[in-house]
């Protein structure tokens, strides 16, 4: 069963990348994609995705604050942020909201899928 994804980057390329790369995969659909936090709480509480990836920096409403708010509304929805980390203490603070992976942007792409599958398939025992 493919998993959905939804995409939350101010950036027009970025979300149309993100886009393609989950769209190609077998595993994956793109259930919705926003242009900040706010749109993707709006999303995430009406399409009910089961993978949520995030930028840091966003107008209207940042991912970390949006990832606060998505904890609340779906604690089971694993949360990804997706960014070009400046600081450690951005990170820290991802981590203390509860967004289980990070990724740079400056990583390959395949490192987004390959730690988007280990949060949406459980591992064998």
């Amino acid at each position: 069963m493919r998993k959905m994804v939804l995409i939350a980057d101010d950036n027009t390329f970025i979300r149309h990348a993100l886009f393609e790369l989950f769209k190609r995969e077998l595993d994956f659909d793109v259930c919705g994609v926003a242009e900040n936090g706010q749109e993707a709480i709006e999303l995430a509480a009406r399409l009910r995705p089961d993978l949520i990836v995030l930028d840091l920096s966003m107008p209207v409403m940042n991912g970390l604050d949006a990832a606060l708010v998505l904890k609340r509304l779906m604690p089971s929805v694993p949360l990804m942020m997706y960014s070009a980390f400046d600081d450690r203490s951005s990170e820290r603070r991802a981590r203390a909201i509860g967004i289980s992976e990070l990724v740079s942007k400056s990583e390959r792409f395949s490192v987004l899928v390959d730690k988007a599958r280990g949060l949406v398939y459980p591992k064998a025992a």
